[in-house]
């Protein structure tokens, strides 16, 4: 994705949603810890296509995607190939997850399902990290579970079919839409799945044939829930599993 495809920067509103109806991330935290946060929390609007930060970017601020907003952290080759590597919904949040210090981005982050999000200077969840160990504790266990999703994409994009791929990407996105309807183009799903669009198109046809699903335009509605799991690689049940041992109190 060029930076010219990218929407205007987000727009920064007032504190007007509950943070920890929000974000399952936020509501995981006990008071005493969302309260040491609460006042640097702001919401942001954030547009389909926007770039958060790109690879070399010093991370600066922290998003925690709200209600069906939802982020992709996409590895970006020197000739401009772009693949996903992670999925971040309202279970979790985006950028400064783990360093301390220098944030250096490694991928580019990019809006996938627009939408609100909560945001906080990275500096501010940092001194907050040291100010609570439990706060810590928390975020540690958030920066496995999303390494695991990492790893498993790694597998997943070596060893198993666009199809079985495409099916766990719908079902992350599903579970994090919490609809049936899934806000999303066959581009942007090519882009995701680092394949052509006319592969993504070949393989959504065979899904609706099996009545798994219906296209529209500019979205996706789930039909058959369980026949797409069955449809899925196994990734997608891994990588759900160990999020639900580690943060079972975040678990979608």
């Amino acid at each position: 994705m060029s930076i010219s495809a990218v929407d205007p920067p987000s727009e920064r509103k007032p504190l007007a949603i509950q943070p920890r109806v929000a974000n399952r991330l936020l509501a995981a935290m006990r008071g005493a810890d969302f309260d040491l946060l609460s006042g640097h929390l702001e919401v942001v609007m954030l547009n389909r296509g926007q770039v958060l930060f790109e690879p070399g970017d010093d991370v600066t601020t922290t998003y925690f995607p709200a209600h069906k907003t939802m982020v992709s952290l996409l590895i970006i080759t020197r000739d401009g190939h772009e693949i996903e590597a992670a999925t971040i919904g309202r279970e979790g949040a985006v950028g400064g997850i783990v360093s301390a210090g220098n944030k250096p981005a490694f991928g580019r982050a990019v809006v996938q399902i627009a939408g609100a999000a909560l945001a906080v200077p990275t500096a501010t969840l940092e001194n907050v990290k040291d100010a609570s160990p439990r706060f810590g504790e928390l975020f540690a266990r958030y920066a496995d579970a999303l390494l695991a999703q990492m790893m498993q994409s790694v597998a997943c994009n070596a060893l198993h079919s666009v199809e079985e791929r495409c099916c766990r990407w719908l079902l992350a996105t599903h579970d994090r839409a919490g609809d049936q309807i899934i806000q999303l183009t066959q581009e942007a799903l090519a882009e995701m799945l680092g394949v052509q669009r006319t592969t993504v198109t070949a393989v959504i046809q065979n899904l609706e044939a099996k009545g798994l699903l219906r296209r529209q335009r500019g979205r996706v509605e789930v039909i058959d829930r369980r026949g797409l799991e069955r449809a899925a690689c196994e990734c997608y049940r891994a990588v759900e599993d160990h999020f639900e041992l580690l943060l079972p109190e975040v678990a979608l």
